[in-house]
């Protein structure tokens, strides 16, 4: 039974903490968004100078082996006997030289072993191996 006094509340949804919620969870994306840029220093106008480099980013040397065994630094031909010391020529002063291999994947894992010992005996190279995702 129901008081006569007691009016008929209509449902509510209150939808003033949901809200919040995603105001919360919005402040937090743009937050985190912040911190996910890398600034190395404060934007300035950098004076000109004839002698600058463009950019900072490590030079990539490719190293390429073929199925039949033909090996390729910078698509010009070369043998594993010489690939360090042309590697060396080519690395020179630069540190963080990035030497990729790039290899079929029928080549016998032993050459490529080789390879990468060819590489790790440049001062200054690293080495990274190419991939693709299947």
């Amino acid at each position: 039974m129901r008081l006569p006094d007691e009016a008929d509340i209509p449902a509510q949804i209150n939808i003033v903490p949901m809200i919040d919620v995603i105001f919360a969870i919005l402040t937090f994306f743009i937050m985190s968004t912040l911190f996910l840029t890398r600034q190395e220093g404060l934007p300035v106008n950098l004076p000109q100078a004839s002698t600058s480099q463009q950019s900072q980013v490590p030079s990539k040397i490719t190293v390429t082996v073929e199925a039949n065994g033909k090996i390729s630094l910078n698509k010009q031909p070369t043998t594993v006997d010489v690939l360090a010391e042309q590697l060396r020529g080519m690395v020179g002063s630069t540190p963080d030289t990035i030497v990729v291999i790039n290899a079929d994947r029928q080549v016998e894992h032993g050459e490529i072993v080789t390879i990468m010992d060819q590489v790790r005996q440049v001062k200054g190279a690293r080495l990274a191996i190419a991939t693709q995702k299947p």
